[in-house]
């Protein structure tokens, strides 16, 4: 057996670099997974871009699917040979805010997103999993990898930004921004019975895959002020509104497009446009006007994993239709250029090993 393996590193200020790495190893209560699927994240491209304070030499990834090579002492639940997903959070179960139903800021604020930001990442071929009872979920038979490696983060984080939404049965919701997130939460909208989808997009392949998952309407946010048009479209404005992109004017709005007693939830990743993220007091109705905001961070854990995973193997979701490329480990760092420059249609590539 090896005792070596590839992986994608952030070596330097943007730079990322395919190099040779020691195959980790299983403490107690841990697990080492040999990788057969990954997906690259726009968040991994923020990292490299120094929005969170990572190492040079920090492996990157965090939506991996696999095979368990290694398990430590004292873990009940997996043993060598089981097809498993982990997802991007990996709480421990103990800690307050897990108690609480916290699990994505296990620790404290983003504690729960380990890979790349606390530890190496997973788009690599084996990787290590912290509390491997609380995070390993079962790959339901008949669940092919490239299937299952969405409930990692993707659908994961689209589907808390629909729920965080309290979006009424019936009732009409806009999600601002179509790219994987967003597009899993407009997934997650149709699942909980909005009445009425309303998405902004305006890259042609990006708004037909958001019609394909379920948008009754897609706005272009270059055909003017899309919020405008949503509170037109709604005859005063929507029930719920979510942010999936992370930028001030997508912020904004959400909150100019939810009607009063509406709720927004935010699910992107703010950071880039600078140090504040501010808020129009006449869309808040001068802070009075009871609109809520509520925000996440993808949440973990193997029971969140079992559920979406079995939306996935009864067929109710298929989110495949986001793989717009398909590449091996060999050429992870083309893909990650092309995630960072959204050339050629990208929405997510998968790497095989």
């Amino acid at each position: 057996m090896p005792d070596t393996m590839k992986c994608l590193a952030f070596v330097d200020a943007g730079t990322v670099q395919l190099i040779d790495r020691e195959i980790p190893k299983a403490g107690p209560g841990e697990a080492v997974v040999r990788s057969t699927a990954s997906l690259i994240c726009t968040s991994d491209v923020h990292t490299v871009a120094g929005v969170l304070p990572v190492p040079y030499g920090r492996l990157l990834g965090h939506e991996s699917v696999g095979v368990v090579h290694e398990v430590g002492e004292g873990v009940t639940r997996a043993k060598v040979g089981d097809r498993v997903a982990v997802n991007a959070v990996t709480p421990d179960g103990t800690c307050d805010n897990c108690q609480r139903g916290l699990s994505s800021q296990c620790g404290g604020p983003l504690g729960g997103y380990r890979f790349t930001v606390q530890k190496d990442g997973n788009l690599a071929e084996y990787f290590h999993v912290n509390d491997a009872d609380y995070n390993l979920a079962p790959i339901p038979e008949g669940l092919a990898d490239e299937v299952a490696v969405y409930a990692c983060d993707m659908l994961s984080t689209g589907f808390a930004g629909a729920q965080n939404a309290h979006i009424p049965l019936g009732g009409t919701v806009a999600v601002f921004a179509q790219g994987a997130v967003g597009l899993s939460a407009t997934i997650g909208a149709k699942l909980l019975g909005a009445g009425l989808i309303i998405t902004v997009e305006g890259i042609p392949n990006r708004a037909a895959l958001s019609k394909q998952f379920g948008a009754d309407i897609v706005i272009d946010p270059a055909d003017g002020n899309v919020a405008e048009q949503i509170v037109d479209i709604t005859h005063g404005g929507v029930d719920s509104a979510v942010e999936a992109l992370g930028s001030q004017a997508t912020w904004e709005g959400c909150l100019y497009a939810t009607k009063e007693g509406g709720t927004i939830s935010n699910v992107g990743y703010h950071g880039e446009g600078g140090p504040t993220l501010t808020i129009p007091l006449d869309a808040f109705g001068l802070g009075m006007a009871g609109k809520r905001i509520t925000t996440d961070l993808c949440p973990g854990g193997r029971d969140r994993m079992e559920r979406i995973m079995r939306l996935l193997a009864t067929g109710k979701v298929d989110p495949t239709p986001m793989t717009t490329h398909r590449v091996g480990i060999g050429d992870a760092e083309a893909a990650f250029e092309m995630m960072r420059t959204k050339s050629d249609n990208v929405v997510k590539p998968l790497i095989t090993f």
